[in-house]
């Protein structure tokens, strides 16, 4: 708390900004509430999964470029990834804006588990996640021609973060060496702007090549490439007594066969292995490998395998979260309504939960020490390392709600998800503009991004040197 205070004096000292000013940008979001909120629920609707958001990412384009940025598509050798530019000079803010669903997860916005038709839900609020970023851009646009202050705003449309790796050939492709600073938010179930762990990530689809044949009578004659998989899993389980605590690796059979009576002749199982750190990740990946050689070896089967995603931790500045989380307190949370509330409470049921407004109404107290446990990754580690980036999230859920359910689709369906979302606009909007209007802020991020980084660090994505995985998805 002592080094928020000190911080939050600094802040204070040069006068960032003024009343006018940020009255200006808060009403630039409020005034087109309703076109932000259709814009959301439009992607809500589409539900597109990782590389195939061409609708979800064409919608975002459109909002920008009525809105006078120049569109640059196709970035990064991916169809539905593009660039939004507004503006020039120095200094330059990039601004985050995801897009994609989550596969099996169609859900309404009832408090009660039914499908919306679909194959897909925004699970994990990236219909939100890009609409509020985009407002934010656009809130930040009107400050640059009102001030005539010199800037350049970029929104970067990012797919397939879900598993894909999108900003990775991104980052990768050099993308972000302009931008002075990147920002970005997620939805969730609170309020807050505490550094949160991001876990290195590897992840691939092993494939094995076996003998079909009829399995009762000529079993002799077929090489099951199911138990390979089945021999590869096993071989994984048994490994996860003897790795570091903070590993995750998980799986799921995507293929394993067409009928019992015909022995499988080829069989798939999709990997992830996650760590606090990327060697540690690598070292893990390459023992699932490993494993994945034994199990061909031992069922007399052909194994290989293809890099689907590969993400680095994230690297956190905490000179830019310090601001970020003045600024998320000067907005607030919000007020349930009583329809909200009552559809707040359905789902904390279905949750096993009591309902605990707390965590909508206020900003949750800032934290310095980053935890390592219950945490997932995301693509914005790789954008961490490339420049001072910064995150927070807002409850855009019903306090409770983990990620990728049922729940948490539903409720960015509904108004509680666009309040959620509205927040998270005004926050990054207040935030670029303080940024825009004071560099010695941008200056102090970038050295301490050299110092927690390193002088001497050389990027090396994790996926190496494969291309996008553009159906990885099919």
């Amino acid at each position: 708390m002592k080094t928020l205070k000190l911080i939050l004096i600094f802040f204070s000292c040069f006068n960032i900004f003024s009343q006018e000013m940020y009255s200006e940008i808060i009403s630039s979001i409020n005034d087109n509430k309703d076109r932000y909120q259709d814009t959301a629920m439009s992607i809500w609707d589409l539900a597109e999964l990782g590389y195939q958001e061409y609708e979800s990412s064409e919608i975002l384009q459109i909002l920008l470029e009525e809105e006078g940025f120049f569109i640059e598509k196709g970035v990064a050798e991916i169809p539905t990834a593009f660039i939004a530019s507004y503006g020039s000079g120095s200094p330059e803010i990039a601004i985050l804006g995801e897009y994609d669903a989550l596969p099996g997860l169609s859900q309404k916005s009832t408090p009660y588990k039914i499908s919306n038709n679909g194959k897909a839900g925004h699970a994990c609020g990236h219909h939100l996640f890009g609409t509020a970023s985009a407002a934010a851009a656009i809130a930040l646009k009107n400050f640059l021609v009102k001030s005539k202050k010199s800037g350049t705003i970029k929104f970067f449309g990012c797919p397939a973060e879900e598993g894909g790796s999108g900003k990775v050939y991104m980052t990768k492709a050099g993308l972000f060496n302009n931008s002075d600073v990147a920002l970005h938010w997620h939805p969730s179930s609170i309020n807050g702007a505490s550094p949160k762990p991001a876990l290195a990530n590897k992840s691939a689809k092993f494939r094995f090549y076996g003998v079909s044949a009829h399995a009762a009578a000529a079993p002799e004659m077929g090489r099951s490439a199911l138990d390979a998989v089945e021999a590869m899993n096993t071989m994984v389980n048994m490994m996860r007594e003897h790795v570091d605590q903070s590993t995750r690796i998980h799986y799921v059979i995507t293929k394993g066969g067409e009928a019992p009576n015909v022995v499988p002749a080829f069989a798939e199982v999709y990997y992830y292995a996650r760590h606090t750190n990327r060697d540690e990740v690598i070292k893990v990946f390459d023992r699932i490998v490993n494993a994945a050689k034994g199990a061909a070896l031992g069922t007399g089967t052909t194994m290989d395998y293809e890099m689907i995603g590969g993400t680095h931790e994230l690297l956190h500045i905490e000179s830019l979260q310090t601001l970020v989380h003045s600024n998320l307190e000067k907005i607030g949370g919000y007020d349930y309504s009583l329809t909200e509330k009552q559809f707040a409470e359905k789902i904390s049921k279905t949750l096993g939960l009591k309902l605990d407004t707390e965590y909508v109404r206020n900003i949750q107290p800032y934290n310095s020490s980053i935890l390592a446990k219950g945490s997932g990754s995301t693509d914005v580690g790789d954008v961490s390392f490339a420049l001072p980036t910064v995150g927070f999230s807002t409850a855009t859920w019903v306090p409770g709600t983990p990620a990728h359910s049922w729940q948490a689709v539903a409720a960015g369906g509904t108004t509680i998800g666009m309040k959620g979302m509205f927040i998270a606009a005004k926050t990054i909007a207040l935030t670029g503009m303080q940024l825009l209007d004071n560099p010695k802020l941008i200056q102090k991020a970038k050295e301490e991004f050299i110092l927690k980084r390193g002088k001497d660090f050389k990027y090396i994505p994790l996926i190496g040197e494969r291309k996008p995985a553009l159906n990885y998805r099919n």
